[in-house]
């Protein structure tokens, strides 16, 4: 199910354009529009979820099969060797700023700590 005001349902159904690195049933992928790093990837449910807050056990599958096409992305991108950064952002406080589940993956250059 998409919600119709959300922007991230809007790429999903494909109203707004994206430039899409990884499709299948269940989760999308594609580079954010403000990269934070060279490689900046967001990775999304198709499902809307308003955040990992919302996530119940019966996304359990969903939320691994997230990460592992993450992990593929990560590869696809040559960050294997180098490393990258996965993050889930939740909340106001959290920095989340789209209200859709997302996974952030940053890589192509050394990533500090805390991040500023």
């Amino acid at each position: 199910m998409v919600a119709k005001e959300c922007l991230f349902c809007k790429i999903v159904t494909g109203d707004i354009p994206a430039d899409v690195v990884y499709s299948d049933d269940d989760v999308l992928a594609f580079r954010d529009i403000n990269p934070r790093a060279p490689i900046h990837v967001l990775v999304i449910p198709k499902e809307h979820l308003d955040s990992l807050a919302s996530v119940a056990d019966e996304h359990r599958d969903l939320m691994g099969h997230i990460m592992l096409v993450a992990r593929e992305i990560a590869k696809d991108e040559g960050l294997g060797p180098s490393g990258y950064r996965t993050v889930i952002n939740v909340g106001v406080d959290g920095g989340q700023t789209v209200q859709h589940l997302h996974l952030h993956l940053l890589g192509g250059r050394a990533l500090r700590w805390p991040p500023g």
